[in-house]
């Protein structure tokens, strides 16, 4: 399960409305519980999209945006946990782009589908690998849940 606050959400889900209709994208920063099962969400960090590719179908995290966040988490406890990016016009599941750019299989992604410029649907995904495939993760979020 991938635990996010609302704010974490909202974040995510302005910039990916901001920048329709190409890729947002950016980093999911937390800790992952004792049982070793959850995933706590603790920062968003977004990044410019800086793909060489067509930016309405692709995404590539800054470097510097990532090796300065590395610098700054180290020694701590929380970690980068996964990445986020959103589908201009496109369903909120992996596409065979993103298969093609899976480098760290332990990171988990997160997807937001976006219709004219309004996020319809964000989803989280685990990656399995040989051969790659990815597995949806429960998203929770205090707005999300109906008894909160």
């Amino acid at each position: 399960m991938l635990l996010f606050q609302p704010d974490h959400l909202a974040r995510m889900q302005r910039a990916a409305e901001a920048d329709y209709p190409n890729e947002c994208c950016g980093l999911i920063v937390g800790q992952i519980d004792e049982g070793g099962t959850d995933r706590i969400v603790t920062r968003i960090v977004p990044s410019p999209n800086v793909s060489t590719s067509n930016l309405r179908d692709s995404f590539e995290v800054d470097p510097k945006v990532r090796f300065d966040l590395m610098r700054e988490l180290e020694g701590g406890d929380d970690d980068i946990i996964g990445h986020y990016h959103s589908h201009p016009d496109h369903a909120a599941e992996p596409s065979e782009t993103d298969r093609s750019m899976v480098y760290e299989p332990d990171l988990l992604w997160v997807i937001m589908s976006v219709e004219q410029s309004r996020v319809v649907d964000t989803q989280a995904f685990r990656v399995l690998t040989d051969p790659i495939t990815f597995s949806p993760v429960e998203i929770r979020s205090p707005s999300l849940d109906h008894s909160s």
